[in-house]
């Protein structure tokens, strides 16, 4: 019996922010980051969906196709700039920048604080947390997200080793805030913008 109270353990397939499968290592929840159909796929991306694409055996993996409307969609400009955010069935869209600060106006690109849909401040930071590639914090100070890249030199065994994990208590962020904000979090860093 899964106990749900466990924090998601979302394996990030291919490590590449601009197209990956998420998948909770306990089968609860199963995400999409892709660009749209018939996008080039070199270079930056012009525009990244994300998808929630329910749960998926392991025999179906990478096979199944997207037959969903995306839950969020990320629009950005040229060479790379940072452009639109809208969150799909809600009227809400607006500019990345707008929706994903920066702390303070002199302090790094990456560091960015959102509002969340249940009112809430939250904040990316970059290697902060000694033990985290990427941290999203509360308003407390509080970790409800962490983000880790396998380093090259530790071997992975039957797994990518690339790690989302999401407190339980937010489970509800994870798809259209967390993980993107997360994604143009990596695009900032990418780059450098």
């Amino acid at each position: 019996m899964i106990n749900k109270a466990l924090p998601y353990y979302l394996e990030d397939r291919s490590g590449s922010y601009a197209g990956s499968d998420f998948d909770d290592i306990y089968d609860r929840l199963f995400l999409r980051v892709s660009r749209p159909p018939g996008s080039a796929t070199d270079g930056p991306p012009n525009a990244l969906m994300i998808y929630n694409v329910g749960r998926r055996s392991s025999n179906q993996r990478d096979y199944r196709p997207l037959q969903r409307e995306p839950s969020v969609a990320l629009e950005f400009g040229p060479s790379g700039t940072l452009g639109q955010i809208s969150f799909m069935g809600t009227s809400v869209s607006m500019p990345m920048n707008q929706y994903l600060k920066k702390v303070s106006l002199f302090g790094g690109s990456l560091i960015r604080k959102f509002r969340a849909s249940n009112g809430e401040e939250y904040k990316w930071t970059y290697k902060t947390e000694s033990e985290h590639q990427w941290s999203c914090t509360d308003s407390g100070n509080y970790v409800v997200a962490h983000y880790n890249l396998k380093p090259p030199n530790k071997p992975a065994f039957r797994t990518s080793g690339n790690m989302l994990t999401i407190n339980e208590t937010h489970a509800s962020l994870a798809i259209g805030e967390l993980l993107a904000s997360l994604t143009i979090m990596r695009h900032v860093a990418a780059y450098h913008l």
